[in-house]
């Protein structure tokens, strides 16, 4: 008997990890850049945590309500692709039979072969061939708009508690510096963990989100910097 082959591949990972990337990165570098932005205006601790905190709020909510909305439409885009082919089955199998048959002669298979398998597929399940077949809608990759927002919401949450964290510890003449040091070394790490969960280039992932993260911090720190005065 041959041994049983197991495969894992990263791509049914990619609704939720990629709503965790972007929820986690984004709670890191907002939420930092805020609080170098008033930490360089010369604002107090005081004044600088809450408005840390007030982005780790506002930003979670923002996120999780901009992710739905936009799964949602993609998931109502998907309803209505499947809509409309579950119509052409049914008026015109013929039509959509010689359709997926020329998919399958795109893909290198000889003309009567192809048929056969688009025969033995629709028979089996004609809309759930049509859909991964010409629509690319497949269970691994197809919408899900309350897993992204939740995702979203507790991986900013999660990503900004921890330069906010780094602000509660840091000196108070050294929070800018304190706080832009620890959220590169946070993005770093997301990078990392990132890339590990996806199968992708650690080393590309790191440097990728590390430069993006240290532009917008510099950018924050030069306007808070130019607007700020003095305590």
């Amino acid at each position: 008997m041959a041994p049983r082959h197991l495969e894992r591949h990263a791509v049914q990972r990619i609704g939720w990890l990629r709503a965790a990337v972007l929820g986690a990165n984004d709670g890191i570098v907002s939420t930092a850049s805020l609080i170098v932005g008033v930490a360089a205006a010369s604002q107090g601790r005081s004044e600088v945590l809450l408005a840390g905190v007030a982005a780790l709020v506002a930003g979670a909510f923002s996120m999780a309500a901009g992710e739905y909305v936009s799964v949602s439409s993609q998931a109502d885009t998907e309803t209505a692709d499947l809509s409309r082919e579950r119509a052409e089955l049914r008026d015109q199998p013929a039509f959509e039979r010689e359709e997926l048959a020329a998919i399958y002669v795109a893909r290198g298979v000889e003309i009567g072969l192809a048929r056969q398998v688009a025969d033995q597929m629709m028979a089996k399940d004609a809309l759930g061939a049509h859909a991964r077949d010409e629509l690319g809608i497949s269970d691994m990759t197809t919408a899900r708009p309350v897993q992204a927002a939740v995702t979203s919401a507790l991986t900013f949450s999660a990503g900004a508690a921890l330069p906010l964290g780094a602000a509660l510890l840091a000196p108070e003449g050294a929070m800018a510096v304190v706080v832009s040091a620890a959220a590169i070394v946070f993005l770093a790490v997301l990078g990392a963990v990132g890339a590990r969960a996806g199968g992708a280039n650690m080393l590309k992932a790191v440097v990728r989100v590390t430069f993006w993260g240290a532009l917008a911090l510099a950018a924050t720190a030069g306007v808070g910097a130019l607007f700020g005065v003095a305590a």
